[in-house]
């Protein structure tokens, strides 16, 4: 087997789907990059044992047809350095024996066998499809992925939940603390389904996404989706189990509301943070008419500040605490200039909802007060 390639767009190839691999592997020849020439066409490969991405390139001068794994680092670490030249893959088929030409020197190393790679699953004739388009489905992940969990005793908090129904897709996300709902009007299923994407694919898929043009096809089952996009494909296993009821949380009939400019609350609470508890990471916010006074303080070390800032503040005059951290988070999430931070009273989870919503779109983010000692 020969053929020859650009090392640049190899290289822009093979960095895309090195994500995938992680640094210690149960099986070793995950370790590898997975390469099957067919014809003039090239196929890269990078899995772990749940999640596996293949993109697909073409080459010049091939000749013969087959497939074989390199170790990922072989092969990518000294592609790094070298200029823009085209290489010349030529494989022994009987030994995998691998040689590698450029322009002033070459490489050489044993390959492995493709047919030890594993193969992804098949899905089930039940799978459902999914149409979206790339920029709904970015925005859809970006919004959310932040307030994810890392909880190994819950799972199904380890990922965003796609609630797919015949009207619209809502993207939720929580690690019980804080949670973001973000639903789309651009994009509807043909039937009620759900699944939770993990993680690893969804940061994945938020580093592809952007150079993306063409519509994403979702195809899924109870366990596994197959998700086609025009220079990749991904297959990836959900987090199995129940989502809860992210609803049934979200506090209604808040009468105590304030419209106030994002940016100006979220430096404030940036240089105010600094002189709360570190254990903590506690800030005030003291409500009333026109105002806001956001404050910390560290007992420990007799450090304190607070800043005023003005507002449209409708409601009972009310102390209510929030984690700096989550709120600094939350806020630096919301693309709109203005938001609106909804309250019922400092014991319920606030919420915090852009004035100005994209087009197609509806955000919401809430977040669990903390208590105050006073």
């Amino acid at each position: 087997m020969k053929f020859v390639v650009s090392s640049t767009a190899l290289l822009s190839h093979l960095q895309a789907i090195s994500k995938v691999i992680n640094s210690k592997n149960t099986l070793p020849i995950l370790d590898c990059f997975l390469l099957e020439l067919q014809g003039t066409t090239l196929s890269l490969t990078a899995a772990d044992s749940e999640t596996r991405l293949v993109t697909s390139l073409e080459v010049n001068e091939a000749e013969g047809d087959g497939k074989f794994a390199v170790n990922a680092k072989n092969l990518l670490d000294p592609l790094k350095e070298l200029p823009e030249q085209p290489l010349t893959f030529e494989i022994n088929d009987s030994n995998l024996e691998t040689f590698i030409y450029f322009h002033n020197g070459k490489y050489n190393f044993i390959g492995q066998s493709g047919e030890d790679y594993p193969q992804p699953k098949e899905l089930k004739e039940t799978a459902i499809s999914l149409s979206i388009d790339p920029q709904v489905l970015f925005s859809g992940i970006n919004r959310t992925l932040f307030a994810s969990a890392d909880d190994e005793l819950r799972p199904v908090m380890n990922g965003v939940f796609f609630d797919i129904t015949t009207d619209d897709l809502t993207f939720v996300a929580s690690d019980g603390h804080k949670l973001v709902r973000c639903r789309t009007m651009a994009t509807r299923g043909e039937e009620r389904a759900s699944f939770i994407l993990p993680k690893k694919p969804a940061n994945l898929l938020r580093s592809i996404l952007p150079k993306e043009s063409e519509t994403v096809e979702i195809k899924f089952d109870e366990n596994n989706a197959y998700i086609k996009m025009s220079s990749y494909t991904m297959t990836c296993r959900f987090i199995e189990g129940r989502y809860p009821n992210y609803n049934s949380v979200i506090p209604q009939n808040n009468t105590n509301k304030v419209i106030l400019d994002r940016l100006v609350l979220f430096n404030a609470l940036k240089r105010v943070s600094v002189f709360s508890n570190q254990a903590s990471n506690l800030v005030r916010l003291q409500l009333s008419n026109s105002s806001i006074v956001v404050s910390a303080q560290d007992i420990d070390f007799s450090t304190a500040a607070e800043e005023t800032i003005p507002c449209e503040y409708s409601g009972n005059p009310m102390n209510i605490g929030f984690k700096s951290s989550f709120l600094i988070e939350i806020l630096n999430n919301i693309p709109s200039t203005e938001i609106s931070l909804e309250l019922s009273d400092p014991s319920r989870a606030g919420l915090i909802i852009p004035t100005e919503n994209e087009e197609n779109e509806d955000l919401l983010m809430l977040l669990m007060p903390m208590m105050l000692n006073d």
